[in-house]
């Protein structure tokens, strides 16, 4: 699975530099889930006890930064994959999986609109994640639509931009923690193929 470059240098970090990067991932993963996406840097710099010039060198931008903090979840969500791909019901494996990413999502304030924004970005940083959940969904959908319980011209793309609305709908709406399940049953609803039975 691919990572940026901040993450795998070319050689092994210093000890320092290792220490630093962790309290700076360990930070930035705190700030995001209390504050969002948008949690300021410095603040973040500051609280791994570092000048904001260390954090980007390790971080190059806040897509970047967003892109290591979220790598441990990408990694779930890869492997969730493919235990659903060999589920009994392939479009029941879609749709869990479709949930997981919902949920996910809904963990860090901001981060569907920033998926949604860049989901055709190649140069941003979190194309490392939008490109690898692409291709696990894609064989996900490939195996509901050739049961027939998907129709044929839905698209993976599609797919994540609605989750990623879903999510994104689900965060304007705190109040109403069953909306992100309504949601996704109504897009279950529209993706039916003609030969659909119950998923």
């Amino acid at each position: 699975m691919a990572m940026s470059t901040a993450q795998t240098p070319a050689r092994p970090m210093r000890a320092d530099a290792r220490r630093n990067y962790d309290r700076l991932l360990g930070e930035a993963r705190t700030a995001f889930a209390e504050h969002g996406t948008d949690a300021s840097l410095e603040d973040i710099a500051r609280r791994a006890g570092v000048g904001i010039g260390t954090l980007y060198r390790h971080f190059p931008n806040r897509h970047a930064l967003m892109n290591a903090v979220f790598q441990e979840a990408l990694t779930s969500l890869i492997a969730r994959s493919r235990e659903l791909a060999g589920a009994e019901q392939p479009c029941g494996g879609l749709v869990e999986w479709l949930g997981a990413i919902i949920t996910h999502a809904g963990e860090y304030r901001g981060l569907a609109q920033a998926l949604m924004s860049t989901s055709r970005d190649e140069t941003s940083a979190l194309s490392q994640c939008n490109v690898p959940l692409r291709e696990a969904g894609a064989v996900l959908l490939a195996r509901a639509q050739a049961s027939g319980a998907v129709r044929a011209d839905v698209s993976i793309d599609d797919l994540m931009q609605l989750t990623n609305a879903i999510a994104l709908a689900a965060e304007q709406s705190p109040d109403d923690p069953e909306l992100a399940g309504r949601l996704l049953m109504l897009t279950l609803q529209g993706l039916k193929g003609p030969n659909a039975e119950g998923g």
